[in-house]
């Protein structure tokens, strides 16, 4: 179909998309006096980098979990600007962003974090680096809209006052980009400050106590001595006030330092250096003569970033010493800048254990806040992580088969947990009980929990394979796939590439592959019997059955409790609950005699709750409930299929089979994936059964 001009992105409809991304002020110049109204309008205008931070993680939206008891912040649960290409999944993941917010917010309030650095820790491939840069992104974004804005100045027509003023720098904007404010002399700034307070609705209170950098400050006590300290007339004559945008790409208000060659570290790198092509207009130690484009001075009044931050020379972290505790930059020859940002860290462990090593690195140390950032826990969750790789790719025309994503995941959580203390849980049930599974059980969740973080070296989920090797792993198998011309990727296919790859991964330690292999084995055990599941259910599922059969178990479960009788299906008559029927049920799921009560209440309780809800009966919707069903369903009709065809055929145009590829298919295969399945897990089932028959 040919597209018209209403469907087309034409250039017109392009510049007016842009035009509503655009801060209505972004080019306007205001007066200080407008400034000063607005900021008695609208106090938070004038916040500090943690306060204007912590309100912009609220600002896109927060959910409270009550159950894990952790804030998930939309910015990176949701991702609402990005249409959720970077969202981050699993708990840990969000109990770490959670305690950086936190320590962003005490510091909002001036409870001592604000003079810290937030030390990301974490392994490699944990995703760190990805939420440091996904907050970057969205501080940009808030700083465009009206709830997020900030303001700076400008100094203009400054050679009509300063003789020696250069020409080139008749106007010049804030080499800090600084708050306006900083231009009114303290106590004059402070009863301003005092009384936005009092207008100001919010947990925190405004300070700006920060001197105007020194090339500004030089323009300041040249224009107030040129006017007889005449400050309203310096202000509406010399000073411009602008809106401030934070972009990185033009390093302003974010800025990313990166480790270089330890030889070729300069500290001037941090806090800038001499401007040589100013020196011979203005001379040495002229205020004028110092270039501002340190990381530390672009990043004023925004977020400073420093990637693999212990990766630097000893000497050149001391910068941060002054930079974190006093708020404070110290260039060579030159007076002390102020400074006000957050400073983020992101480290791995190795060069983490190296740092907290040193004697000589107490100080930096403790300047630190460390936030430990885990890899995902719950491989539900870190199946999304591949989901969403997979969505974000251009993927060939490759079915991914049930439990496929999911056992990866299991694998890699396998990988990062600690082995329980308590002897009666494997390791594979652990990663159940931290998936949401097993929850009515006699397996205490927050103990395993508690244990694993006692017993760990620094955190459970420090180490590990890492979603990235993983991730790779997946890519190569979904090729490999299209070169043999396969149009499924099954989890065999994805475990075959786990093996032929863990021992030639650079990120993979010799010693930990005997574990990761043996965890390998297990991961296979659990898809095993998934996958037998997944054949029974295609041989023997029926949904109105399974309901019946729900419906006759819970009429003699309240009859049980209730001390009370049943009508009898064919008779019509009262009689006694069916001890065998129920015995028959729950001992599908190992529910020993003595515990058969406690079932038994637990289930009626569940059905209670949702009639208080006004929701029906559905067996399916309780997971213990339905595999008990399920497993029942199929003892009674096991003995109606035929196991020897099963085992022997090959023709998928055979009816039974054909039948059941088809209920495979209903679970999410494909045609090839189900036929797969029914060789690897159907041929199995068919052997033990037959084999039970035959005893």
């Amino acid at each position: 179909m040919a597209d018209t001009t209403a469907e087309r992105h034409t250039l017109e409809r392009l510049s007016e998309e842009y035009r509503t991304e655009v801060p209505d002020d972004l080019r306007a110049a205001r007066s200080f006096d407008w400034y000063l109204d607005a900021l008695y309008d609208d106090p938070r205008i004038a916040r500090n980098a943690h306060q204007r931070v912590a309100d912009m993680f609220d600002h896109y939206g927060t959910h409270y979990d009550d159950e894990r008891g952790v804030v998930e912040y939309a910015l990176a649960a949701e991702d609402p600007l990005h249409d959720g290409e970077n969202v981050f999944y699993g708990r840990e993941v969000h109990e770490a962003i959670h305690e950086f917010v936190n320590k962003v917010k005490s510091g909002a309030r001036g409870l001592g974090p604000e003079k810290r650095i937030k030390l990301l820790l974490g392994p490699v491939g944990s995703g760190k680096s990805h939420f440091d840069y996904l907050v970057r992104r969205y501080f940009e974004a808030y700083t465009r809209e009206d709830a997020g804005r900030m303001y700076t100045f400008r100094w203009v027509d400054l050679c009509s006052v300063i003789d020696d003023q250069d020409p080139d720098d008749d106007t010049v904007r804030s080499p800090m980009s600084q708050d306006p404010l900083v231009l009114l002399p303290k106590e004059q700034r402070q009863d301003v400050i005092d009384d936005l307070n009092e207008r100001l609705d919010a947990p925190y209170t405004l300070r700006n106590d920060q001197h105007p950098d020194p090339a500004s400050e030089f323009y300041l006590n040249e224009l107030l001595a040129h006017y007889d300290d005449d400050l309203e007339r310096v202000l509406d004559e010399h000073v411009e006030v602008v809106r401030l945008v934070a972009d990185e790409n033009r390093r302003e208000c974010i800025e990313t330092f990166e480790p270089k060659d330890k030889k070729n570290q300069d500290e001037t790198e941090l806090t800038g250096d001499v401007n040589y092509a100013k020196l011979a207009v203005y001379g040495e130690s002229d205020p004028r003569a110092f270039d501002y484009a340190g990381a530390f001075c672009n990043a004023n009044r925004g977020l400073f970033s420093g990637e693999e931050l212990l990766k630097l020379q000893r000497e050149f972290l001391y910068d941060f010493l002054h930079a974190s505790q006093e708020s404070t930059i110290k260039p060579k020859n030159n007076p002390r800048i102020d400074i006000d940002q957050v400073i983020v860290g992101r480290t791995n462990m190795p060069e983490y254990r190296e740092k907290t090593g040193d004697e000589k690195m107490e100080a930096f140390n403790d300047r630190t806040k460390r936030i430990d950032y885990p890899y995902v826990l719950e491989y539900e969750s870190e199946a999304r992580i591949y989901e969403k790789m997979l969505a974000n790719a251009d993927v060939p025309n490759v079915h991914v088969e049930p439990h496929a994503l999911e056992m990866a995941g299991l694998f890699g959580v396998l990988t990062r947990l600690e082995e329980p203390t308590d002897e009666t849980v494997t390791l594979v049930e652990k990663a159940k009980v931290y998936n949401g599974e097993l929850e009515d059980e006699e397996i205490d969740g927050r103990k395993l929990r508690e244990d694993a973080a006692e017993s760990a070296d620094i955190g459970e989920g420090m180490d590990g394979i890492s979603a990235r090797f993983v991730g790779d792993e997946i890519a190569e198998a979904i090729m490999d796939a299209t070169h043999r011309e396969r149009s499924h990727l099954s989890p065999l296919s994805v475990f075959d590439h786990f093996e032929a790859n863990l021992g030639g991964h650079g990120s993979i330690a010799a010693d930990d592959l005997d574990r990761y292999e043996r965890l390998l084995d297990r991961v296979r055990e659990e898809y095993r019997e998934r996958a037998i599941e997944d054949v029974r259910h295609a041989l023997a599922y029926d949904v109105d059955e399974l309901r019946r059969q729900g419906e006759k178990y819970m009429d003699h479960v309240m009859a049980y409790i209730d001390d009370d009788t049943v009508d009898d299906e064919l008779t019509g008559r009262e009689s006694e609950p069916d001890e065998t029927f129920l015995r028959a049920v729950e001992e599908q799921l190992d529910v020993p005699s003595d515990r058969k009560d406690d079932f038994r209440q637990e289930v009626s309780n569940w059905v209670s709750r949702r009639a208080r809800e006004g929701r029906g009966f559905d067996p399916q919707e309780n997971d213990r409930l339905r595999r008990a069903l399920e497993r029942k369903l199929w003892e009674d009709k096991k003995h109606n299929i035929n196991f020897s065809a099963l085992v022997s055929a090959t023709d998928l145009d055979d009816e039974d089979r054909s039948a059941w590829v088809d209920a495979l298919v209903d679970r999410g295969y494909s045609e090839d994936g189900a036929a797969e399945v029914l060789e690897y897990a159907g041929a199995a089932v068919a052997r033990s059964e037959i084999e039970d028959g035959g005893d």
